[in-house]
C-alpha cells in the first residue's frame, strides 16, 4: 500500500519546536504521534475511506492516508509534554524544548467531530498536565466567566 506524501511546517520560539503536518480525511482515533530517544519525530495516519477502491477512480489528487513520516529534530525536546492538536484536517505537535529528549508515544483525545487534542503541557511556561486536567481548568473557566 502506498504512503501518502505528508506535508509539513517546522517552526520554533524559544521554548518550543512545533510541526503541523496536513493530513486531511482522518479522524483522531487514525493519529499516531511518536518521540523517540534518538531524536525522531513519527508521525502516522491510518487510511481511511477502505470502500473507495472498490470504485473505477477517474481523478485522484488527493489522499485520506495513509500517512506515514519521520523527521529529525534538530533540538532536543521533552516527548511526554507536547501538546498535540487536529483540527480541520492539520496536525500540530508542539514540543517543549529540553536539555535531553525524552521519548513518548502519543494518542489523541476525541474532542468533536474530526477534532482531536493530547494535552502535556500548556501555556507560556511549560507546566505538565494532562488532557482530562486541561479540560477541567476549561470547564472551571468557563463558568466563572458565564457567572459574570
Amino acid at each position: 500500500m502506498d504512503r501518502a506524501h505528508l506535508l509539513i511546517k517546522m517552526y520554533q520560539s524559544v521554548e518550543r519546536l512545533t510541526v503541523a503536518a496536513a493530513m486531511p480525511g482522518l479522524e483522531p482515533g487514525d493519529i499516531s504521534v511518536r518521540v523517540t530517544t534518538d531524536g525522531r519525530l513519527e508521525l502516522r495516519g491510518k487510511q481511511r475511506g477502505p470502500r473507495q477502491h472498490a470504485m473505477d477512480l477517474l481523478i485522484d489528487e488527493w489522499s485520506v492516508g495513509p500517512y506515514e513520516r519521520t523527521l529529525v529534530l534538530p533540538c532536543a525536546v521533552d516527548g511526554s509534554l507536547a501538546d498535540v492538536t487536529f483540527g480541520n484536517g492539520v496536525l500540530v505537535v508542539a514540543l517543549p524544548k529540553a536539555t535531553q529528549t525524552r521519548a513518548a508515544d502519543m494518542t489523541l483525545e476525541p474532542i468533536g467531530h474530526g477534532r482531536g487534542q493530547r494535552v502535556g503541557s500548556h501555556g507560556k511556561g511549560v507546566t505538565p498536565t494532562t488532557t482530562a486536567a486541561h479540560r477541567d481548568a476549561q470547564a472551571h473557566n468557563v463558568g466563572t466567566a458565564d457567572a459574570r
